[in-house]
């Protein structure tokens, strides 16, 4: 953090690194170089204090292998003015585990938020900026009066709810105590700036979001087994399809978090499908759509967002980062800023 007390959280998802490989791309590797030094096209460098990278570091359809956890950690090696501790990672429904595989055994052994695996994974919680508490499945930290809360998909164990051996099968899916953690957190932290996280959208939040909307609209394969009309959204809890936990929780309790960050829908930075842009307001919510640093996963347009915290100042500046010029020139893409209420202002550590 500056010493001005202002707080730059970069935000990310969807890298999706064995897929844009096979077409020459270092995915995640370009945009961290893009943020440190600019982009070979023009794109400027910018400032950030940590990243999250919000799932989906796996590319084609079959489970995540050790192969693929060497990928990432190269990737991120590429990073000279940030260390490993500086990227905070919740798990995507395409790194989710086999059916027949331990539960998430490569998200926990290769990218390891907490540091069980530090040998593996080379995260050491206590070098963490800003330290974690919680497990690989959920976890929080706190910047200031900022309480980030982290929350993986669940979606392993074999259809309808997990992925097969072939598929990363999109529904999104949480445990019931993850919920009921968040929950917890939420209702005991009630004056906290209070940012979720998950690979996922709620529903009828932001682009493509709605039932059957995922599909519909070319965002999402369709998996007949596998819940194709929840593709785009947090649809299960546990077992139990179209659960709508979150969204009737925070529809009795407006307002009872200021942000939702999330991405999994990969669509091109002006895309309105539904009637809904990447940055929309519900329930006196924040809903923002990161995704996706991935350029050939879907064949969008790689981006990233940055926001912007000022001590004393609740407002939080939104600020869209386009990877390559196929869609606009590379660099800030000034029709996607937004600049975003708080329900109070931030306060520095």
């Amino acid at each position: 953090m500056g010493s001005d007390g202002t707080f730059r959280l970069w935000v990310g998802g969807c890298s999706h690194l064995s897929t844009d490989i096979r077409f020459g791309r270092r995915s995640l590797a370009d945009a961290i170089t893009d943020s440190e030094r600019g982009g070979d096209e023009g794109g400027p460098p910018f400032r950030w204090d940590i990243m999250l990278h919000l799932g989906d570091l796996k590319g084609d359809q079959g489970p995540p292998t050790d192969r693929d956890g060497e990928l990432f950690l190269d990737q991120i090696s590429v990073a000279e003015q940030h260390g490993r501790e500086h990227f905070y990672n919740l798990p995507g429904n395409h790194d989710a585990s086999g059916p027949d595989e331990p539960t998430q055994w490569w998200f926990r052994t290769w990218i390891d938020p907490t540091g069980e695996n530090t040998q593996v994974s080379g995260v050491d919680n206590s070098h963490r900026p800003y330290p974690v508490t919680g497990t690989w499945e959920r976890y929080s930290f706190e910047v200031g009066n900022i309480l980030v809360l982290m929350m993986g998909d669940r979606n392993d164990g074999g259809p309808p709810a997990g992925r097969a051996g072939r598929g990363g099968y999109p529904a999104g899916r949480v445990t019931s105590e993850t919920f009921d953690w968040w929950r917890s957190m939420v209702e005991d932290n009630p004056d906290r700036i209070i940012i979720s996280c998950h690979h996922h959208m709620l529903e009828d939040t932001t682009v493509a979001s709605g039932l059957n909307e995922g599909v519909a609209g070319g965002y999402h394969g369709r998996f007949e087994d596998g819940a194709p009309e929840g593709a785009s959204f947090i649809y299960f809890l546990d077992d139990e399809p179209h659960a709508r936990a979150f969204e009737s929780y925070l529809e009795e309790h407006p307002g009872a978090i200021d942000l939702w960050l999330g991405g999994h829908t990969h669509a091109h930075p002006g895309d309105t499908y539904g009637g809904r842009s990447h940055i929309e307001r519900t329930w006196d919510v924040w809903f923002a759509n990161c995704a996706a640093i991935t350029s050939h996963h879907g064949g969008k347009t790689p981006l990233t967002r940055l926001l912007t915290f000022e001590d004393g100042s609740d407002e939080v500046r939104v600020r869209c980062y386009l990877h390559t010029s196929d869609f606009a020139p590379e660099g800030w893409w000034r029709p996607g800023e937004r600049t975003l209420q708080l329900s109070r202002a931030f306060a520095a550590p």
